[in-house]
């Protein structure tokens, strides 16, 4: 554990690691947010990014992260939407599009060394020894 400040405002907090750098009151403040996106999403499937960060008080790119992040979920017809990180097209959830998850995917597949099967010995044959000859 070790004590670090706060990104959202500031205090000391102890820091566990492997979450955001920010103190209990703050992630609870970011998850009250989230909720009140979530919401606003819910009855306003059609509203732009601009105007449901504008409504619920929230950055436009807490609002991409957590699209990112699969937290939230966009409707098809919506405007709302991110790019790839791998070609720039429009998504609407994730890192990738299906196109280039897929190349990840195989990229990694060929990478990890698969197991070769074992190849049995053949017998030996007392015909394939070397003979010695006494004198």
């Amino acid at each position: 554990m070790e004590v670090r400040n706060c990104k959202g405002c500031g205090r000391l907090f102890n820091y566990i690691g492997g979450g955001p750098k920010l103190c209990q009151s703050c992630q609870k403040e970011l998850e009250e947010k989230f909720q009140k996106v979530k919401e606003y999403l819910r009855t306003n499937p059609n509203a732009p990014l601009g105007v449901v960060a504008e409504e619920c008080e929230v950055s436009e790119k807490q609002i991409k992260q957590w699209i990112r992040e699969e937290r939230l979920q966009i409707s098809d017809d919506s405007p709302i939407g991110i790019d790839c990180e791998e070609c720039g097209i429009q998504i609407k959830s994730g890192r990738w599009c299906a196109a280039c998850a897929a190349k990840v995917k195989n990229n990694l597949a060929k990478g990890i060394d698969k197991p070769k099967p074992v190849e049995k010995k053949k017998p030996t044959r007392d015909k394939d020894r070397m003979r010695f000859l006494d004198k």
